[in-house]
Parts: structure tokens; sequence; C-alpha cells
């Protein structure tokens, strides 16, 4: 079963193809997606790296948290599903 990961603390420079490359080392990646601002179109940061296996995902984890990429220390760890929000409008 594949299993999504988290990746913080990006360069803004880096590139998917880098991000791909780097996890490819460790097993299968499916996707990877970094994360854009929607209005100006900008890297965030921050990207999803889904593997295809779970033992390969947790390899990479280990192997790559705190590994330095694009002159940055990488933040590597599972992702976890996205919490609905709590919308403060009351009507």
């Amino acid at each position: 079963m594949s299993k999504k990961i988290y990746v913080g603390n990006m360069s803004y420079d880096t590139s998917e193809n880098q991000l791909q490359e780097l996890f490819a080392q460790h097993g299968t990646v499916l996707e990877v997606n970094i994360v854009k601002d929607r209005y100006t179109n900008r890297p965030k940061g921050f990207a999803f790296v889904e593997m295809e296996k779970e033992e390969e995902a947790n390899a990479a984890i280990s192997a790559l948290n705190n590994t330095e990429l694009d002159g940055r220390a990488l933040r590597v760890n599972e992702a976890h599903a996205k919490k609905p929000r709590q919308n403060s409008y009351s009507y």
C-alpha cells in the first residue's frame, strides 16, 4: 500500500525532479507535489511525496529527515490527513 510523506523546510528553488531523484533512492515514487500559492504560483516551501510501498516510505523518512538539499535541512515525516476547517461564520 502506498504512503504519503510530508517534506518541509524546502528551498523555494527545489524542483519536483530533484525530490523525485532524492526519494527514488529509497524506492518507487508515485507522485511528487510541491505546494504552491494559489495567487502567485510560487512554492510555499513544502511538498508531498507518495511512495509505492510503506516500507520504502519509512526508509526514506528515516534516511532523509534533517538532510540538506539546496542549503536547507529538510523536515521529512509521515503526512497526516488534512483536518477540516471550522467555519467561524454563524448564520
